[in-house]
C-alpha cells in the first residue's frame, strides 16, 4: 500500500522512514513537509496540493508536532484517506474525538499510535499481571530534552505538553498493562519561568500508583516502571523493552527498533479491515494532570 509521511523531522527520519522501508506492507510514495524531504520520494509542501495530486496514496501518517496536526488529519480524512497519528494524537481530547467521529463518518481507518506499547516486555507484563492485584507501582521517566528534542521550542509552547511528551509513553504502558484502571488524584508540575509547559511532574494515582517525570536528566536515561502485586514483583526497564519478574529478567533488550515496525503492521491490518483504533486513556491522565496539577515555577530553560 502507498503511504505518505507528513512532517519530516527527527522522529520521521529516525523511526518512521526506516520502519516503512523494512515493511512488506508499505511503499513510501510521498512526503508533505515545509522543510524536510526523503531522498527519492516525491515531496510536497502543502497538504491540499498533495491530496489533489496523489489520489493513489490512500494512507497518510502524520509525524508533525501535535499543534498543527488537526487540520492535516481533518483534510486527509475528508479526502477519504486513512490516517495514522504519532503520539500524542492531538493537542486536546476534543480534537481527537472529532477526528474519530469524522473517520467513522467517512468509513476510513484512524490509528492513534502509542509506540511504547509495542516495547518487547509489554505483552508479557500484561499477561503476568492479569488476575493479580497491584498493591504499589511507581514510574520513573527521566530523560534529556536537549538530546531528544534539540532546539524544538514547540514542546514548551501550548499544546506541546512539555515533559508529558515523553511521560505519555509511560502512561500508555501503564494503561495497557494494569489489570484494573486508576485515576489521577494529585499532581505537581514544574514550569520553567520562561516556558508554557512543564519540564517535570510528580503524579499520584489511585491504587497506590505514582509517577515521576523529568526532562532535565543528562547522561544515562531512565525509563522504568516498578510494580508490587499480591503474587510478586514486576519491573519494566528501558521503556518497556526489558521485563523482570521477581528480580529475574525474562524478556527483551534495551532497543526500541521493533516498536515502529509493529505500529505500521497494526496500521496495515486496520486499513485492510476498515477498522479504527483510538485509545485515549493515556491522554486522559495528561489532561487530568493539567487540571489537577499544582504549578511550581522553576529556573528558566534554554536549549
Amino acid at each position: 500500500m502507498k503511504i505518505a509521511l507528513a512532517g519530516i523531522g527527527k522522529i520521521a527520519i529516525d523511526q518512521h522512514v526506516p520502519a516503512i522501508a523494512k515493511s512488506p506492507d508499505w511503499e513510501l510514495a510521498a512526503t508533505i513537509s515545509r522543510s524536510g524531504k526523503v531522498d527519492g520520494v516525491e515531496a510536497f509542501t502543502d497538504i491540499d496540493i498533495f491530496l489533489d495530486a496523489r489520489p493513489d496514496v490512500t494512507v497518510v501518517s502524520l509525524c508533525m508536532p501535535p499543534q498543527p496536526r488537526y487540520p492535516y488529519a481533518e483534510k486527509a480524512l475528508r479526502a477519504g484517506r486513512h490516517v495514522m497519528l504519532e503520539k500524542p494524537p492531538g493537542q486536546t481530547l476534543a480534537e481527537v474525538h472529532a477526528l474519530t467521529a469524522l473517520a467513522q463518518e467517512m468509513g476510513v481507518s484512524l490509528y492513534a499510535t502509542w509506540h511504547s506499547r509495542m516495547a518487547r516486555g509489554v505483552v508479557g507484563a500484561k499477561a503476568w499481571l492479569a488476575g493479580k492485584t497491584v498493591t504499589k507501582a511507581h514510574i520513573t521517566w527521566r530523560e534529556d530534552v536537549r538530546k531528544w528534542h534539540p532546539g524544538q521550542d514547540w514542546v514548551f509552547t501550548p499544546g506541546g505538553m512539555g515533559v508529558f511528551d515523553p511521560g505519555i509513553n509511560a502512561l500508555s504502558v501503564l494503561t495497557e498493562i494494569l489489570p484494573a484502571p486508576v485515576h489521577l488524584t494529585a499532581a505537581t508540575l514544574e514550569f520553567p519561568e520562561n516556558r508554557d509547559t512543564p519540564i517535570a511532574a510528580a503524579l499520584t494515582f489511585s491504587g497506590g500508583v505514582s509517577a515521576e517525570f523529568d526532562w532535565r536528566q543528562e547522561g544515562p536515561q531512565t525509563w522504568d516502571i516498578d510494580m508490587e502485586t499480591d503474587e510478586g514483583t514486576l519491573a519494566l526497564r528501558h521503556g518497556g523493552n526489558q521485563l523482570w519478574i521477581d528480580g529475574r529478567e525474562v524478556a527483551g533488550n534495551s532497543g526500541i527498533d521493533g516498536e515502529y515496525p509493529a505500529l505500521y503492521a497494526v496500521m496495515a491490518d486496520l486499513v485492510k479491515t476498515g477498522t479504527r483504533d483510538v485509545d485515549l486513556a493515556p491522554m486522559v491522565h495528561v489532561a487530568d494532570a493539567f487540571s489537577l496539577g499544582r504549578r511550581v515555577t522553576t529556573v528558566p530553560f534554554l536549549f
